[in-house]
């Protein structure tokens, strides 16, 4: 047996950190929480790191599948000041809407900015195909947006808890900032076409790093008319990778013997 130690901003961070770097999921490791960590306000202000020791049963590995790991581009966070955002989001009341759902998700949002060091912000709000969509403008510096994003996402879970529970139906809350969903979502699309091309072009599987379910969905659906390629998510948990795999690969691979 192996036993490694990792820490995070809170049990939940540590836990992913080691699934990332060890390659496994929780239910492949044997997880003991050293010093539980706190995220503070929103994982932003008087966070207190978490530690974990893991230990791993060594298991006979799966054939090799070359891995592409996606870089955590520094224009992603941070809107480019050359750039023009291609979405002006604006306050859009549709008559006849039921728009009690708008003016407390915009609500519920604002308040939790009050409680966050970013100033010079504003939020807006528009309600499009029966989801609500905020955007925060005014954020330059990128730290509502967080890593790859999570920062956004941990805001948009509260939000929709928050709305959800107030109102008597149930409401679908989208939280962006500075236009940065579309642009992780152009980014995952070139991604992914370069992945496929690399993939037909060495005729093996390769695999992204891993992603959210919101992320995979986009790669899949990047490559889903591509009739030589086919896509699979492969491990457990929230996070998985996408496989992007050549038809002719398992056709012409030699069969394996069972002597």
């Amino acid at each position: 047996m192996e036993t490694y130690e990792f820490e995070g901003k809170t049990d939940e961070d540590a836990i992913m950190a080691a699934c990332s770097q060890l390659h496994l999921t929780r239910d492949e490791m044997d997880i003991e929480i050293i010093e539980p960590g706190s995220a503070g306000i929103f994982g932003l202000v008087g966070g207190r790191k978490a530690k974990i020791r893991v230990t791993v049963t060594p298991k006979r590995p799966e054939p090799p599948v070359e891995e592409t790991e996606i870089p955590v581009a520094e224009d992603l966070s941070r809107p480019s000041e050359t750039s023009e955002s291609t979405t002006v989001v604006t306050e859009e009341f549709m008559a006849g809407e039921d728009n009690g759902g708008i003016a407390a998700a915009k609500e519920a949002l604002e308040n939790i900015l009050a409680l966050i060091p970013v100033e010079g912000t504003l939020v807006t709000a528009a309600q499009r195909d029966g989801t609500i969509n905020l955007n925060i403008e005014g954020d330059k510096s990128g730290l509502l947006i967080g890593r790859k994003g999570r920062t956004l996402d941990a805001l948009q879970f509260i939000v929709n808890k928050i709305v959800n529970k107030s109102l008597e139906r149930r409401a679908r809350v989208v939280v962006d900032s500075e236009n940065y969903r579309e642009r992780r979502k152009d980014f995952l699309i070139q991604m992914a076409l370069r992945m496929g091309d690399k993939s037909k072009r060495i005729q093996k599987p390769v695999a992204t790093n891993l992603l959210n379910p919101h992320d995979r969905r986009i790669v899949h659906l990047a490559l889903r008319d591509d009739e030589e390629l086919s896509t699979k998510g492969r491990g457990e948990g929230i996070l998985k990778k996408v496989v992007i795999i050549p038809k002719k690969y398992s056709t012409s691979k030699p069969a394996k013997s069972d002597v």
